[in-house]
């Protein structure tokens, strides 16, 4: 083989090594607390899974995409729960559980968010987060 014949293949990051290269890249004032709602995301289900969607990390139950971050807002970030990308079959009449937590924003009957704007308002919602995560997956996992 010649000398400057190899093509060097880039290897395809698995998803958590895709959002560890995201991370460590990221510039945004709230890194932090981000680094601290994926940990808490990722602690509520073992069958929890991640890589990179939609320019952010994004949460998988059994490679279905539920819970995606948005990190586009200024002073914030939000979290969108979703149910992927397959249409429902028929719609959705009515919000996927009642959200006891009182955090949720929904936007349809199967899409919703949660703001989070420092480091106590994190803290704050730590628990209700959790809460509402295992419900979210509860609901929507297959």
């Amino acid at each position: 083989m010649k000398k400057g014949s190899e093509k060097r293949v880039k290897k395809k990051l698995t998803g958590p090594e895709q959002v560890a290269e995201f991370m460590a890249k990221l510039d945004h004032p709230l890194k932090e607390e981000i680094e601290e709602v994926r940990k808490i995301i990722l602690s509520c289900d073992s069958r929890i899974t991640e890589h990179i969607k939609w320019n952010a990390p994004s949460f998988l139950i059994e490679n279905d995409d539920r819970i995606t971050f948005n990190l586009k807002g200024k002073g914030f970030f939000r979290l969108i729960f979703h149910c992927g990308a397959k249409k429902s079959p028929e719609p959705i009449k009515e919000p996927l559980f009642v959200d006891n937590t009182g955090i949720l924003e929904w936007q349809t009957n199967d899409r919703a968010l949660v703001n989070f704007f420092n480091k106590n308002d994190v803290k704050d919602k730590e628990e209700k987060l959790r809460t509402l995560i295992k419900e979210w997956i509860r609901t929507t996992a297959n």
